[in-house]
């Protein structure tokens, strides 16, 4: 089972060199991704945790962790993709994934905070569709020579966007756990990254292979924009032991997240340590 960790950038730490360094411990410690968090306001439950204390940029914080690292995967969990311009996001990935070697994972979500759609001045309730529009326009972006796309909400023909990425393709995993994200991972993603229960997993993982049969698909055999992932994001607490992170993987899980939901410091490493034990197992 390989284990990514996510990097605090979301918790309102003073110094954000601690949060490049645990980048850095996590690569140290055997972990195969490091992962930032995504959002822009401090707003809704975000604003009731942080109050005015920050939230890092997450494109920004993983170049940093990028240019501090040599071989670990740098993943988004995730980006909220109606907060962001699919062009714009294409080029700032591809260059990452260009400067690493090779090593982005664009985990993309639909968002869950009304109140930070508001701040943003953005059609909350129709984020889905803005959603699966992006993610083709970041494809079109991404293909070979110059790209073209016609949609209901972008449209630009035979136009040069580089860099393309290191990767082809480039990975993305759609997070989210209800039944449209799982339909969009299957429909446009390389992996399906939820926030779930173990019993929630268990109970969508028959409807996820449901679907990745029917567009020909499986976990086992790859598609032609490679296999499939399943990666869901939990939080170190549900890791106890060897026994339970085999329970995740008899549920379906390739690859776990983890988070440790914290501010303190110690608090932060003791997890890391925790879940790097558990790698050695």
């Amino acid at each position: 089972m390989k284990f990514g960790f996510v990097l605090p950038n979301n918790w309102g730490l003073e110094d954000p060199a601690f949060v490049i360094d645990l980048a850095v411990e996590a690569e140290e410690r055997g972990f195969d991704s490091v992962w930032v968090n995504h959002h822009i306001a401090n707003v809704g439950y975000i604003g009731d945790r942080l109050g005015s204390r920050p939230y890092y940029d997450a494109l920004t914080v993983l170049t940093w962790a990028a240019a501090r690292t040599t071989e670990v995967g740098l993943g988004t969990s995730v980006l909220v993709v109606p907060y962001l311009h699919p062009l714009v996001t294409a080029k700032a990935l591809a260059t990452i994934d260009q400067l690493s070697g090779g090593r982005v994972i664009a985990g993309l979500g639909v968002g869950s905070l009304p109140e930070e759609n508001e701040v943003l001045g953005l059609d909350y309730e129709n984020r889905g569709a803005y959603a699966d529009e992006f993610i083709e326009v970041m494809r079109a972006a991404w293909s070979e020579g110059l790209s073209s796309h016609h949609g209901p909400l972008f449209g630009f023909e035979e136009v040069a966007i580089a860099p393309n990425p290191a990767q082809n393709p480039l990975p993305i995993w759609v997070g989210g756990s209800g039944a449209r994200a799982r339909s969009r991972a299957v429909t446009y993603g390389q992996g399906w990254h939820p926030l779930c229960s173990l019993e929630g997993l268990k109970r969508r993982m028959p409807t996820l292979d449901d679907a990745l049969a029917a567009a020909g698909r499986s976990r086992t055999k790859s598609g032609p924009d490679g296999g499939f992932v399943v990666a869901p994001r939990v939080d170190v607490s549900a890791l106890a032991d060897t026994a339970a992170v085999n329970a995740w993987h008899e549920a379906g899980a390739d690859q776990l997240i983890v988070m440790t939901n914290t501010a303190d410091p110690d608090e932060i490493r003791a997890g890391l340590a925790h879940a790097a034990g558990l790698l050695g197992d």
